[in-house]
């Protein structure tokens, strides 16, 4: 058994892994493959990539919740499997996409299936103990920042050879994933500890409701919604603008995505050992808030592309420095 749950661990820190890598390797080249197959120039193609970003994360917030209760009715197993596989199939879609249409078909099965995180980390509560609980959580936030490191820069680096090569590379890391956690992914929620399908608890506003009877936390909510709104449009759109603005390639446009990435690591783990015992933790979040902050306001005046490198050193300072992402 013992063996059963470490070989499980190391499935479930892959399959994070490979989600977050899947999603960084595509961002370098998503901006050529729209201009391509709209006919339009690269500033015009961040409207429908935004347009694409909305129907991913429309969809896996009405399905996630779905996709949650049917892992606690069949088990999380049969869930991660077909999660994987449907990201596999979605980056086939864009792989091979005559139109622009296409893209819009393999992201929302993308957001219909995109439960990996949550499912995953289910599986992790499933199989931890108190002994070992905080460490099988703490994979979750390396397998995010070394996914985030890694993505990026790989796609870059693989847009070499296409604007389509980086899809086909995601795709085969979801399949060859999906074969591998069919063959030795042992099922982590026991028959008796299943429960039957809720559509009240399929609701995504299940958890909006949740806030409203806690309201020592309802403030810190809307502040992370709110930062997290203007960073994600900065960060939709940081490949479209940075391509057009100052030229940049897809490996320049990788390569700062994995800085980025790398950047937050390294506030996460030391600088946050180091600043919090000193200011507590308040004084934490209000400093990471305006630091990142500040880093994305410079973004707008920049007319270098070396000048724009100052900012994600201020942006490696996240809102709520205490806390892992």
């Amino acid at each position: 058994m013992k063996e059963n749950r470490q070989a499980a661990i190391g499935f479930i820190f892959i399959t994070l892994l490979i989600d977050i890598m899947g999603w960084g390797l595509i961002i370098p080249v998503m901006p050529d493959l729209i201009s391509q197959l709209k006919g339009i120039p690269i500033n015009e193609a961040s409207r429908y990539g935004a347009l694409l970003l909305s129907a991913y994360a429309l969809t896996a917030f009405v399905c996630a919740p779905i996709v949650g209760n049917l892992s606690d009715k069949y088990g999380r197993r049969p869930v991660l499997l077909f999660s994987l596989l449907g990201f596999g199939i979605d980056y086939c879609f864009l792989a091979l996409a005559p139109t622009y249409g296409w893209l819009f078909v393999g992201r929302v099965i993308a957001g219909l299936t995109g439960a990996s995180f949550t499912t995953a980390t289910a599986y992790i509560a499933d199989i931890s103990n108190e002994e070992n609980r905080a460490k099988n959580f703490g994979m979750i936030g390396a397998a995010f920042g070394l996914g985030f490191i890694i993505g990026p820069a790989l796609g870059g680096l693989i847009a070499g050879w296409g604007t389509r090569a980086p899809f086909y590379a995601a795709a085969i890391l979801c399949l060859l994933n999906c074969v591998y956690g069919y063959f030795l992914l042992p099922e982590s929620l026991s028959k008796e500890n299943r429960r039957a399908f809720d559509w009240r608890r399929a609701n995504p506003f299940g958890s909006l409701r949740f806030l409203t009877k806690h309201p020592e936390i309802g403030g810190l909510a809307i502040c992370f919604f709110l930062i997290y709104m203007g960073a994600q449009a900065v960060q939709g759109n940081w490949n479209f603008f940075t391509m057009y603005r100052f030229k940049w390639s897809e490996k320049m446009v990788g390569i700062s995505l994995a800085i980025v990435g790398l950047l937050i690591g390294v506030v996460q783990a030391v600088l946050t050992r180091v600043i919090n015992p000193r200011i507590g933790n308040e004084k934490s979040v209000y400093l990471g808030l305006i630091l990142y902050t500040l880093g994305l306001v410079l973004f707008g005046p920049c007319t270098h592309g070396l000048r724009i490198g100052i900012a994600p050193l201020l942006r490696g300072r996240k809102p709520g420095v205490s806390s892992r992402r």
